[in-house]
């Protein structure tokens, strides 16, 4: 077995971990973040129909065209525009899923913007 398909497996299991205790509901839906190499996603997802309520990512286009400094800039904007579509779809209060990376930068960063637009974790 290779490094990276050990390391892909750890986080599947930690996911996996945190998806038994995290669930989104109708007075709460779930926010689950991606994180790639060069981009980061963040969708709101109400659990009990599995639809996704709001979504952002750094391919959105006020984010694309945008000048910033580093990668945890953009994932704080990513969290403020997810905020402002969330309270646009009438949800103020999530549950935060951080997909088994560790709350440590471009996650954290995420979650502070959204916090900052007006999210409830």
């Amino acid at each position: 077995m290779s490094k990276a398909s050990s390391k892909l497996d750890a986080r599947d299991r930690r996911r996996k971990s945190i998806r038994k205790r995290i669930g989104g509901s109708v007075e709460r839906p779930r926010v689950a973040v991606f994180r790639s190499a060069r981009h980061i996603y963040a969708q709101i997802i109400d659990d009990t129909t599995g639809q996704t309520l709001a979504s952002a990512s750094t391919l959105c286009e006020s984010i694309a065209k945008g000048e910033f400094e580093d990668k945890k800039a953009q994932a704080e904007a990513v969290g403020r525009l997810l905020a402002e579509r969330a309270l646009g779809a009438n949800v103020s209060a999530v549950v935060f899923d951080r997909g088994g990376y560790l709350y440590h930068g471009r996650v954290a960063a995420l979650a502070d913007g959204a916090r900052a637009g007006g999210l409830q974790f």
